[in-house]
């Protein structure tokens, strides 16, 4: 597996995705905003990624252990590396999880939360792989955070109202799931399979990268694999920041913030 990739900070604060790969492993983690509430924590998100990343890559470099039980794994030794932090805050540093892995003949994927991975079919389509629980909580106050320009007082507002709340539900039955402190939520991740030989590509992504396709509606996946093709992992960045530079305010695209982190990983054979 020929890997390339790239992550690109969405604003002048500190990138809070992390990615890495090898011949046979890509990890993609972004980091979930704090929007600017304590954490209990006081190292950071951008610590979290940095160290869940670097464990993770470790577990899953054994090809006989499990995804999910290698993310438990990498929760666990991430949480012992601070335990005088608050690891019970609900706002401790938390991300969400992509992964491709090769085994021989057969590519793993796990998805934790809603960074994609979206495998190029060999035959033509695509298969996205995702886990948009997240966009089930809480849609009252969603709506309040989109009905606001960025960079306006009243947005600010309403997003620390909605991450509040998003908080009491996260890494909880009646909520959505993310890589955190409890090792438990690597038991709710999306995981499965598809044979090598039947994908002719795949690109492994945080959500500042696929909203072009889910929430912009500015590109298809047909589209996005030839720019990777054609412009790698920077020319598909900066597709996004130049659609972004057409809504500043978000207007057209209510979002949490003008611009996210972005990041992708290409793979072919």
């Amino acid at each position: 597996m020929r890997v390339c990739f790239d992550s690109l900070a969405g604003s002048a604060n500190p990138n809070e995705d992390w990615v890495a790969g090898s011949s046979d492993l890509v990890v993609v983690l972004d980091g979930l905003s704090t929007a600017g509430l304590p954490t209990g924590c006081r190292h950071g998100v951008p610590w979290f990624v940095a160290h869940l990343g670097g464990h993770l890559m470790a577990a899953l470099a054994e090809p006989s252990t499990d995804l999910s039980d290698g993310l438990a794994s990498a929760l666990e030794r991430v949480a012992a590396l601070h335990p005088e932090c608050d690891l019970a805050n609900p706002g401790t540093p938390s991300a969400t999880v992509a992964v491709l892995r090769q085994q021989h003949e057969v590519l793993e994927h796990l998805v934790l939360a809603d960074s994609p991975v979206v495998l190029e079919r060999a035959q033509g389509g695509h298969t996205v792989i995702t886990d948009l629980r997240v966009d089930d909580v809480l849609p009252d106050l969603r709506a309040e955070v989109e009905r606001h320009e960025t960079h306006t007082a009243e947005h600010r507002e309403a997003l620390q109202r909605f991450v509040l709340a998003q908080r009491e539900v996260r890494n909880t039955p009646d909520g959505y799931w993310v890589a955190g402190a409890n090792p438990e939520a690597a038991r709710h991740s999306v995981v499965g399979s598809a044979m090598r030989n039947e994908v002719r590509s795949a690109a492994v992504m945080s959500d500042g990268v696929s909203r072009l396709v889910t929430e912009y509606r500015m590109a298809t996946w047909d589209e996005i694999f030839a720019a990777l093709r054609s412009s790698g992992p920077r020319g598909l960045i900066e597709m996004v920041r130049k659609t972004e530079a057409t809504d500043p305010t978000g207007r057209r695209w209510p979002r949490y913030k003008s611009g996210d982190d972005a990041t992708v990983a290409y793979c072919r054979w």
